[in-house]
């Protein structure tokens, strides 16, 4: 019998803030840092060697404040994240094809090619938010980003 042990996915969730500033059709980013309720994998962390192959398993964008602000005002997002200091950016999920009226929540594509052992082991992510509006808003939008990973126990 094989038998393959699989960690629960754990999220690195953020607030990101789309100033009501912002230019629509002009490609801007906004930054937050990740925090994980798993803080383990940190370097400090007693299980630091004890997984690998860590990817993305899903992608959620939700609106936090004003609650019911429509997501469709954005046209596309991506999402990146990196070490603290940005550097080893990588694309986790996007979305291009953002409806207008998609409402207050929207899964994003993934983009699990990269395993992302080493920043998972960091004890903080910078995430990236890279992103279009389709006109221009009335207010500060505070989106929440849930992003799910997942590992195998490293034998």
């Amino acid at each position: 019998m094989v038998q393959s042990v699989v960690k629960s996915t754990f999220p690195y969730t953020t607030t990101v803030v789309i100033p009501r500033s912002s230019k629509p059709g002009v490609e801007l980013e906004v930054t937050g840092m990740a925090t994980s309720l798993d803080q383990d994998f940190t370097k400090g962390g007693n299980n630091a060697d004890k997984v690998s192959e860590v990817r993305i398993v899903s992608a959620k964008l939700q609106s936090k404040e004003p609650t019911d602000f429509n997501i469709g005002n954005l046209v596309s997002v991506k999402i990146f994240m990196s070490k603290a200091n940005g550097s080893d950016e990588v694309l986790v999920a996007s979305r291009t094809d953002i409806t207008a009226g998609v409402g207050n929540s929207l899964v994003l594509d993934i983009d699990n090619s990269n395993f992302l052992d080493q920043l998972v082991r960091e004890q903080q992510v910078k995430i990236k938010m890279v992103y279009k509006l389709r006109h221009h808003i009335d207010v500060d939008a505070h989106l929440h980003l849930v992003l799910s990973l997942s590992a195998y126990p490293n034998t």
